[in-house]
């Protein structure tokens, strides 16, 4: 019997959610997907020391505010983590733009073009990677603007249909719906557990699906965020699963029989909504754990940014010393 893992291949393109360079190398999904708490880590291991000091080094040779220096570098640092792993997938490597430019359409298109003229410098095409953007109102406005470019995007931090409307809207290449968030929400909110068939998230990102393939969007599926093999198992058959090491590693290890539980075949009818901004604010505003998990999730990845910043300004004042 082959593991679950390798049925869940042969239905599923697999991602591996992880900045982790060994993790990669073994467990060889298609795709990468990064964000600043896995950029964060990543940094933290002595496979990118030198990374670090190159990025440093650089850093010090630019002038202006100090403030901006270190972003810079930071956003360095970004890139050298994606690079490193555009080196070990066949496909595509997602790099997220600043969780604090969420509600700036403005700053995050320059941002996400930024990235891509970065990755051009050390000879990676656009073709291998996906910008990254939050799914706030302004986020698909940039996102639908940089696919007309060429440049393809992952939508993140989805946690809900009106969402996920916006994005089909938008033409988007990719959406990252969460489901282990959408579940702890649930759990805290009802003190309730529940089972994979059960689970909030699980039902979130089938419906997702289903409105997909009943209107032929072309949008990829990415299911997201799983806190357990059930989650993911429960969606087997979604366009792609983006899975933590831990977990792929749990699947790898399991001999039991994969059962396929979304198809294109399988969709039901569900009528395409165009939603226009007052419509996309208005549904966010009636859904109280998607309004609030994508602030949180903006805040956290905001908080790791900053940390990211401020280990990079002290490298610099050590540095200048």
């Amino acid at each position: 019997m082959t593991s679950k893992l390798d049925q869940l291949r042969e239905i599923t393109t697999v991602v591996a959610d992880t900045g982790d360079i060994e993790a990669v190398a073994r467990l060889k999904p298609v795709d990468c997907t990064t964000n600043p708490s896995i950029v964060l880590k990543a940094l933290g291991t002595p496979m990118f020391a030198d990374a670090i000091k190159e990025a440093v080094a650089w850093g010090k040779k630019q002038g202006g505010n100090p403030e901006a220096v270190s972003s810079a570098v930071a956003d360095r640092l970004a890139i050298s983590v994606g690079a490193a792993l555009v080196k070990l997938v066949p496909g595509r490597v997602s790099t997220e733009v600043d969780a604090d430019l969420s509600f700036d359409t403005e700053a995050s298109l320059a941002k996400a073009r930024a990235i891509i003229a970065a990755y051009k410098d050390r000879g990676i095409d656009q073709d291998r990677i996906l910008i990254k953007l939050a799914s706030t109102w302004e986020g698909i406005r940039a996102a639908e603007v940089l696919q007309k470019e060429g440049i393809d995007c992952n939508l993140t931090l989805l946690f809900s249909k009106a969402q996920a409307m916006a994005c089909a809207d938008a033409k988007v290449f990719l959406i990252s719906p969460f489901v282990g968030r959408i579940l702890d929400w649930y759990k805290k909110s009802t003190g309730k557990d529940y089972t994979a068939e059960e689970d909030p998230g699980v039902i979130s990102v089938r419906e997702i699906y289903n409105y997909y393939k009943a209107n032929d969007i072309k949008t990829i599926v990415m299911g997201a965020s799983f806190r357990s093999a059930g989650e993911i198992e429960a969606l087997a058959g979604c366009d792609r699963l983006t899975i933590s090491p831990n977990l792929l590693d749990e699947l790898a290890k399991d001999e039991g029989k994969l059962e396929r539980k979304l198809s294109p075949e399988s969709r039901k009818p569900d009528p395409k909504v165009s939603v226009d901004e007052k419509t996309f604010r208005w549904m966010m505003n009636e859904d109280a754990m998607a309004t609030e998990k994508l602030a949180e999730g903006i805040r956290a990845f905001a908080k790791d940014l900053g940390t990211l910043r401020t280990m990079v300004q002290k490298e610099l004042q050590l540095a200048a010393a």
